[in-house]
C-alpha cells in the first residue's frame, strides 16, 4: 500500500470527525504514527487484512466527502489566492519605494499584506 501522507493528513483535517473513531485512529496511527500494518493489526487484536481493509475504506470515505463537497480543493485554493494577493502588495511595495514613496501606498500595502497573512493562518 502506498502512504500518500500529504493529501490524506489533509483530507483527515477537513473529513476526520465524519469518520468512526476507529477509522479515525487506525487512518492516524498508519499516517500519523507511521505504524506498519502489522503493528497496528497486533496492537488492536485483528488481522493485517483486516487492518488494511478498514484504512482503505476510511480513505474511500475521505476523498468521496472531498469529491462531493470540496473543502480541501477550495483551502488551497484560497491559501493560493493569499500568497498571490501578498505578492502583489510586495511588488506595488517596491515600486513605491523605487519611484516616489507615497506614505498612503506604503500603509496599504503593510495592511495588505498583514490581513492576507493572518487570512492565510
Amino acid at each position: 500500500m502506498t502512504k500518500n501522507f500529504e493529501q490524506i493528513n489533509l483530507l483527515l483535517d477537513f473529513y476526520g470527525s465524519m469518520l468512526t473513531e476507529r477509522q479515525r485512529s487506525f487512518l492516524e496511527y498508519y499516517y500519523e504514527d507511521d505504524l506498519s500494518l502489522a503493528e497496528i493489526a497486533e496492537n488492536e487484536g485483528i488481522t493485517r487484512q483486516g487492518v488494511r481493509d478498514a484504512i482503505k475504506r476510511a480513505e474511500g470515505q475521505l476523498y468521496q466527502m472531498e469529491e462531493r463537497l470540496g473543502l480541501a480543493k477550495r483551502f488551497a485554493e484560497v491559501q493560493k489566492g493569499l500568497r498571490e494577493i501578498d505578492e502583489a502588495a510586495e511588488s506595488i511595495y517596491e515600486c513605491n519605494m523605487r519611484t516616489g514613496l507615497s506614505r498612503e501606498i506604503n500603509e496599504a500595502c503593510v495592511k495588505i499584506r498583514f490581513l492576507a497573512g493572518a487570512l492565510s493562518e
